[in-house]
């Protein structure tokens, strides 16, 4: 039976990347993967065609799809806007929309970019870590929230953060499973010196950690997690953390890998129907321009058919192509060093379907 992918090309660069890796699909696609591909507008391509970021027809789709496709939403064009109908609030709706509890974001830094790195290349050879965000939960959901004005006149800006037992428990034991695959560690990070919601996720932590005997488990404050992935990064494997302090470690971990245009991500609901896109955003300063890289969201198509479609060969598949060009010296200009030619976003995707076929 088909599988359906919704293609949500998105804002700003968005719809060049995806081009990139929809360029890869179809050619896993005439080579007898058996998928559908359907587009629909999101973000703040939605706003302007319909008014909202986040149109019914577009939830629909990725509600009956198999898996999600995403670019990138937002850009100053739409900065202005009322916050509720931002294309970030497109985002967040989906996020919930869809129960995509488990954000996976790997930071690999493949060998042939060692010198992209910014930090000394004995610090981050061989880097292979995996950072397990909670994605519904946390401040970014909480309420009540706003800016009200107190009795003496100053306008004062709140949020709520909070976390239920059965939240963090899921999350947990998504990076437990996650970390058996891999080597076997699991640091949770949190700030349980200070908030209480912390002091209840690592309780519970602790709790589901006991199931997992075979994972060893240790806990970082998050401003010494921050340290210390900069200082000793290969100390990790798996990474589990709220939705908040993931937001902020996933980016700085992106840059240990060389740039931020190279990480893929997975958003998954409890049964591995997942949204893929990459980290970065939309970049509106290069939009159109053909100088994005596309490697994120192709590596992006990689975890889709190894979580959603439960296709591990062909995900292999794309990265061993993916690193077959980065071998050959091919590279965007987010990862080219002085001297080295700098090729163009549709090159870049030609060179990895290129490397598909051989």
């Amino acid at each position: 039976m088909s599988k359906l992918i919704a293609i949500l090309a998105g804002d700003g660069i968005g719809p060049e990347i995806v081009g990139e890796a929809v360029k890869v699909l179809n050619i896993l696609k005439n080579n007898g993967l058996d998928i559908i591909l359907e587009e629909a507008p999101m973000g703040g391509a939605a706003i302007d065609q319909t008014g909202v970021p986040l149109p019914d027809n577009t939830l629909n789709l990725c509600k009956k799809a198999d898996a999600v496709l995403l670019g990138a939403v937002g850009g100053p064009k739409w900065d202005n806007l009322e916050r509720a109908i931002r294309p970030e609030k497109g985002l967040l709706g989906l996020r919930s929309g869809l129960n995509l509890f488990a954000n996976l974001r790997p930071a690999l830094l493949y060998p042939a970019l060692a010198s992209a790195s910014t930090l000394k290349s004995e610090v981050v050879e061989n880097l292979d870590i995996l950072i397990v965000r909670e994605l519904t939960g946390d401040i970014y959901f909480g309420q009540p929230r706003g800016i009200r004005t107190l009795e003496n006149g100053e306008r004062q800006g709140f949020d709520t953060m909070h976390y239920c037992e059965s939240e963090i428990e899921r999350i947990a034991r998504v990076a437990f499973e996650s970390a058996r695959r891999r080597n076997k560690k699991v640091c949770s990070v949190d700030k349980a010196n200070v908030l209480d919601t912390s002091m209840l996720w690592r309780e519970i932590v602790t709790k589901i950690g006991k199931e997992y005997p075979d994972v060893e488990l240790s806990h970082q404050y998050v401003d010494n997690a921050a340290m210390q992935l900069v200082r000793a990064p290969k100390q990790f494997d798996v990474i589990v953390t709220g939705n908040l302090f993931g937001d902020i470690l996933s980016d700085l971990a992106s840059m240990l890998s060389g740039s931020i245009g190279m990480l893929p991500s997975a958003s998954l609901d409890s049964n591995n129907k997942g949204m893929y896109e990459p980290i970065h955003g939309s970049a509106p300063d290069i939009a159109g321009q053909n100088k994005a890289n596309p490697l994120a969201t192709i590596l992006s198509v990689a975890m889709m058919l190894r979580y959603s479609l439960q296709l591990p060969d062909l995900a292999d598949k794309i990265e061993t192509a993916v690193k077959s060009v980065l071998d050959q010296g091919l590279r965007t200009a987010d990862i080219a060093r002085s001297g080295e030619k700098v090729i163009s976003t549709s090159e870049m995707g030609d060179a990895v379907v290129a490397a598909l076929k051989m």
